[in-house]
């Protein structure tokens, strides 16, 4: 197929914007048809200079637009059940990032709603599967070199938190990932989450509790920590270290650049999500265009997406009442087995 994939990119802030960037600029195979924000003057800025690219304010009329034959969701996470299944209706592919929808009840319905299908038509954007740290981390666990996985220690950490964060939200929206990445690198469901509340740090915004300490149980036995901490004022860091029968392995530490000048030296630190992880957008993008293409679905399902949202909602509980919380998945259809 020499056609480019004429792709529909709904929502043009922070997230959006680098992936009409990405999509213009950095993936081949694909071209940015059309956009959908509610601040008309955003998604303009966010195509100037794309020639053919058409901007609305209401998603349909984004998804009906000429030449649309994909759809990347990058709008905030509450609009997403509705572009979700207004996709679904027209039989277009989605790559949605995440989460799939915030509440795991809409989530739920998105899945059953692509099993009456009967065909997979969304993939979730868990960019870290598509990271080369975590590949090559997962690639180890699935050898048996190691021998079984016991224990993943994990880090999450943000320079500030945006206005309007909550203590929720480092669960559900900053730990998210590392529910996914768990769930995808020990190939088991999260059963039970516990979350810890240390004092909280003196620059987190009054009210916060910030960090958070959260411990996660697997149906196979494993233990998952994640210290999330979303105002460490110094950079982004994310960093798993997995602990086994038979030894251990650590990604999160490579650096970018090391300067030295008279007197000293110096590590460049991240400081934003998109800075740490531009390969991994890269690279889940385009697999998605190039499957796409190809009349395939790969990568991370709306299962996932459900599961994820799930294991957060249990989260936030055990964040409220201070116990350990079970969670409840419902059963899992055959389309993703």
């Amino acid at each position: 197929m020499s056609e480019l994939l004429g792709v529909a990119v709904l929502g043009a802030g922070h997230m959006g914007a680098d992936h009409i960037r990405r999509i213009d600029q950095v993936v081949s195979g694909a071209r940015v048809a059309a956009v959908a924000d509610p601040d008309t003057g955003r998604a303009k800025d966010a195509v100037a200079g794309i020639d053919g690219a058409s901007v609305h304010t209401e998603v349909s009329a984004a998804l009906d637009a000429p030449g649309v034959r994909a759809v990347l969701i990058a709008s905030p996470g509450p609009a997403h059940e509705e572009a979700l299944l207004a996709a679904f209706e027209r039989g277009l592919p989605v790559l949605c990032e995440k989460p799939l929808v915030p509440e795991s009840a809409g989530a739920l319905r998105v899945v059953e709603a692509e099993t009456r299908l009967g065909r997979r038509l969304a993939q979730v954007g868990f960019m870290r599967r598509y990271d080369a740290e975590y590949m090559r981390l997962k690639s180890l666990l699935g050898s048996g070199r190691l021998g079984r996985p016991l224990m993943l220690h994990c880090t999450h950490r943000n320079v500030s938190s945006p206005p309007g964060f909550t203590s929720a939200m480092l669960v559900n929206s900053s730990v998210s990932h590392e529910i996914d990445a768990a769930r995808w690198l020990l190939g088991q469901e999260l059963t039970a989450v516990t979350v810890l509340r240390p004092r909280s740090a003196s620059n987190a915004p009054e009210g916060l509790l910030d960090p958070q300490f959260v411990l996660f149980e697997t149906a196979d036995g494993a233990l998952v920590d994640v210290e999330v901490f979303v105002n460490c004022g110094f950079g982004y860091q994310v960093q798993c270290e997995a602990v086994c029968e038979a030894g251990s392995a650590r990604i999160g530490d490579e650096h970018a650049m090391v300067v030295t000048t008279a007197g000293g030296a110096s590590e460049e630190v991240a400081q934003d999500y998109l800075v740490r992880f531009a390969d991994a957008y890269d690279r889940e993008v385009q697999a998605w265009v190039d499957a796409t293409r190809a009349g395939r679905v790969t990568g991370p399902s709306v299962w996932d997406g459900y599961a994820a949202s799930a294991v957060a909602e249990a989260g936030v509980r055990a964040l409220e009442n201070g116990g350990r919380v079970t969670v409840e998945l419902a059963p899992r259809p055959g389309l993703y087995a």
